[in-house]
């Protein structure tokens, strides 16, 4: 879920300052210029990390649920969508319906109950403390049947109840980001909101047992209105470094990740262990001021090379599952924490016509035209939606701001279908087919949930998002 639109991102990217100079020493024979360099990567390797822990903290910081937050090992079910009333998400998804939950699995197991979905399109991933995507139950993968699913920290070992699957997690921290398709009438928010009122999750040792979730606790020292990814930025590379390697003690790097933790060590960057600036040295302490701006810019600047753009259209094809992708990782955490596997969902974006001008709705019309046969092929379901400067919804007299394959459309002779993206009506026998655009700038994009693998298929460029024309 993209926090912004490709210009928002692309106008904070910081030049990355020269680096340290080189030949003073410090502890172990490092000099300045190694130090920073250890740094700089160790920053990047740890910011979902702390992305997600501070997220964590903010979500949870209530003593009941109240979507989008809601305690510890509880759920926030979200229970409609995101309107132009209620600007409050950025690129908000006006298909489905969010319920989330973070789990801490150091004491215990938890149990997930999904009930009976009837048929129903829904995704129920879950991210580990790095961000990574380490299941993903949900009708593509496990069916639409009642489920029982055993959710397990990475040292955990024990019995489980039986019919219960284990989903083993790699580290203790675990958020489930859920989604529930709807299509936005009343009788079908009203069978939703039942949905999400049977999923649950309960700890080992109460389940089978009435159950009914503490109060949660809420801290006063958790800045609950600073954006998450401020608060982050403007950590000091001692209080970061202390952070991630506190954090890092319940959430333990991957296997793969052994090199990256033998450098962070040699600048006492160790699981579990205070970090302590001054053993540096002085000249090292001081390049390290620097560490948090400089890798913030890398990570922006990994925009550019993130995906594929082809007709206007932007798409990230790596998301989810990153191995030891760390720039890419936390590219992802920066600006769309909880973003799902290719697989599962794809986002393509845009925010130029096919000539390369910037969209702008105020005195411009546009056109998007599918040949016969080559709407989006997702499995479950596509959409297309429109965002004002702000990234949101804009008020209009259709109350439309989403496409999607529920639409009924005006289909021309030949069985293709034109689009038509505008801010006038493009007259009352091609209404059916109008997305009404903003004043000014705006974005699309392009949702494919459970995209279809095999040809045509956006996952491997057989079928290509059109491109977007401006009307003569």
């Amino acid at each position: 879920m993209l926090a912004k639109g490709i210009a928002a991102l692309l106008t904070i990217l910081l030049a990355v300052p020269g680096a340290a100079p080189s030949g003073a020493r410090g502890p172990s024979d490092l000099t300045v210029e190694e130090a920073v360099r250890i740094a700089g990567d160790a920053y990047i390797y740890g910011y979902p990390l702390v992305t997600m822990e501070m997220t964590r903290r903010v979500m949870t910081n209530v003593a009941e649920p109240q979507a989008p937050h809601a305690p510890m090992g509880q759920f926030a079910h979200h229970r409609t969508y995101p309107t132009a009333a209620l600007p409050d998400a950025a690129t908000p998804n006006a298909d489905t319906l969010f319920s989330t939950a973070w789990l801490d699995l150091s004491k215990e197991p938890y149990i997930l109950n999904i009930p009976q979905m009837w048929g129903r399109y829904f995704l129920l991933p879950m991210l580990d403390g790095w961000s990574n995507v380490f299941q993903s139950p949900g009708k593509a993968t496990s069916g639409t049947l009642p489920q029982k699913i055993a959710i397990t920290g990475p040292g955990w070992k024990g019995a489980l109840p039986p019919n219960i699957r284990e989903y083993k997690s790699p580290t203790n921290m675990v958020w489930i980001f859920g989604r529930i398709y709807c299509t936005g009438t009343a009788e079908d928010f009203k069978a939703v909101h039942a949905l999400q009122d049977n999923i649950s999750v309960t700890p080992l040792s109460a389940f089978g047992q009435p159950y009914t979730p503490p109060a949660g606790a809420v801290d006063p020292n958790v800045d609950m209105s600073t954006p998450v990814r401020e608060q982050v930025n403007t950590l000091d590379i001692a209080s970061y470094f202390n952070r991630l390697a506190e954090l890092m003690r319940a959430n333990p790097p991957a296997a793969a990740d052994a090199p990256m933790v033998a450098r962070m060590a040699r600048i006492g960057v160790v699981p579990g262990q205070p970090f302590d600036l001054r053993k540096l040295g002085p000249e090292i302490a001081q390049a390290l001021q620097g560490v948090p701006k400089e890798s913030f810019a890398r990570i922006m600047a990994q925009f550019k090379q993130s995906g594929v753009t082809e007709n206007g259209w932007m798409l990230i094809r790596q998301a989810g599952v990153y191995g030891t992708n760390y720039l890419q990782r936390a590219l992802i955490a920066a600006i769309g924490l909880g973003a799902n596997r290719p697989e599962d969902t794809v986002y393509p974006i845009s925010e130029a016509d096919a000539n390369g001008d910037p969209y702008d709705g105020s005195g411009s019309k546009y056109t998007m035209h599918f040949e016969k046969g080559q709407l989006p092929p997702a499995n479950a379901f596509w959409s297309l939606s429109v965002y004002d400067a702000s990234n949101v919804f804009a008020a209009n007299r259709l109350k439309r701001n989403t496409f999607s394959s529920r639409n009924k459309f005006r289909y021309n002779p030949g069985g293709s279908v034109d689009l038509y993206i505008q801010k006038t009506s493009p007259g009352p026998a091609r209404e059916n087919n109008w997305l009404p655009a903003p004043d000014g700038r705006f974005l699309l994009v392009l949702r494919l949930y459970w995209p279809k693998q095999q040809a045509p298929s956006i996952l491997d460029g057989s079928w290509k998002v059109p491109a977007v024309n401006k009307a003569q």
